[in-house]
């Protein structure tokens, strides 16, 4: 695997990758809103290895090993800007045939890159991804913030952020727990995305209902399914990952011997 530094744009993202699979889709993986390449532990390694397919991970701008972010303070629409730095990231290395497999956050980003990029996209694998705004994510938000300001948190995360942790922290919480960002949507895209997507959600998610998952799959243009994992929380590729690697493994050899 390839580790470096890349400026994408006049962002410095830290990136992994594997592209020595000649004429194989690259999967690419979207952390989450606290995540980096290094939570997503061997999950990524043991896809690409089972499907034979090129890997490509990166901490966003702020997070992981990447450069700070010069601001914590961000619009609704900041999710779709990083869909376009990944479009940026991918136009960089010249990637163009990817699979997208991302988490929470990730997995917003990856369905939106989907709808704008659709040519660079042959497939989405979204895990407990949003749509839309829900006072459960709200609560879920808050708890965590919690967690953070009366746990050792702080200090766990900084094995993975250094002292990018408050920063990210804040960015994350600021923008989902104001006012303004109660009318953020971006349903009107799905129907722009036109590859087959999966949807991955534990049924116990205590940051979204299934209702994401029900009003994500009725609305995409290509073919979508769900997949709901029972007695599971946020994280299912942790909580329950052979779970999660099989079926994913499944949806991706599925897509690989359609290219």
């Amino acid at each position: 695997m390839i580790e470096e530094v890349i400026d994408v744009k006049g962002k410095n993202l830290f990136v992994k990758f594997n592209n020595s699979l000649k004429n194989k889709p690259t999967i690419v993986f979207l952390h989450d809103s606290l995540g980096s390449i290094q939570l997503w532990r061997d999950f990524p390694e043991k896809l690409a290895e089972a499907t034979q397919c090129n890997v490509l991970l990166y901490d966003r701008l702020g997070y992981g090993k990447s450069f700070p972010m010069t601001t914590h303070e961000r619009e609704n629409n900041y999710m779709e800007l990083e869909a376009d730095v990944l479009n940026d990231l991918l136009s960089e290395l010249n990637i163009n045939e990817t699979i997208l497999f991302g988490h929470s956050d990730g997995g917003t980003i990856a369905s939106i890159a989907a709808a704008k990029y659709s040519e660079k996209i042959k497939a989405v694998i979204c895990e407990a991804g949003h749509i839309f705004v829900e006072e459960i994510t709200i609560k879920g938000v808050k708890e965590a913030f919690n967690t953070y300001n009366t746990t050792n948190l702080p200090e766990r995360l900084k094995k993975y952020h250094g002292d990018k942790v408050d920063m990210i922290v804040k960015a994350w919480t600021e923008i989902w727990l104001s006012e303004k960002f109660r009318t953020w949507n971006v349903e009107y895209l799905l129907k722009n995305i036109t590859s087959p997507l999966l949807f991955i959600q534990g049924e116990n998610d205590e940051y979204g209902s299934l209702n994401q998952v029900e009003k994500t799959v009725s609305q995409v243009g290509g073919d979508a399914e769900k997949f709901i994992i029972p007695n599971v929380g946020h994280t299912p590729h942790k909580d329950s990952p052979e779970i999660v690697l099989n079926k994913s493994i499944e949806f991706i050899n599925s897509i690989i011997s359609s290219i």
